[in-house]
């Protein structure tokens, strides 16, 4: 299966990346053909709150706030309210705190959507590893910049 074809949902690290438009972002982008896909990539809505909860804090404009509403919008967003997330969240989170394991709620959650739209997640950062292929399937990208 090409890339193109496969279902993503982005965590919201990668959004952040993606708005920032840095090195990292337009890697992500064409990496993964993100702005040019047929399948418009997901996110959770709780990546639409972080998301604008990181503007708030971080005191960005309004020219960044704009950018972040453009793509957003680009964006389809998984609701949490689905029987299918639900479900995934429960499960997930009893694994995890089982297995020991500590992962903040919202990561759950964004989890909890990918498992449920039978999503590839694409993230950042490696909290999701425990979770693949049980619940999920991710794909990791560095956030470091790449050397030219």
């Amino acid at each position: 299966m090409s890339r193109q074809a496969e279902l993503l949902l982005l965590d919201t690290n990668v959004v952040v990346q993606l708005v920032r438009w840095n090195e990292v972002g337009q890697r992500i982008d064409r990496t993964f053909g993100l702005l040019a896909r047929e399948e418009k990539p997901l996110i959770s809505v709780v990546t639409v709150g972080e998301c604008h909860a990181l503007a708030a804090y971080r005191g960005r404009g309004s020219d960044k706030r704009n950018v972040l509403n453009a793509l957003l919008h680009e964006l389809v967003i998984v609701d949490i309210h689905n029987g299918g997330v639900l479900a995934a969240y429960a499960e997930i989170d009893a694994f995890l705190k089982k297995a020991g394991r500590a992962v903040g709620n919202n990561d759950v959650w964004i989890a909890a959507c990918a498992h449920a739209a039978g999503a590839i997640l694409l993230t950042t950062d490696k909290d999701f590893a425990p979770l693949d292929p049980k619940f999920i399937r991710h794909h990791y990208i560095s956030p470091q910049p790449t050397e030219t």
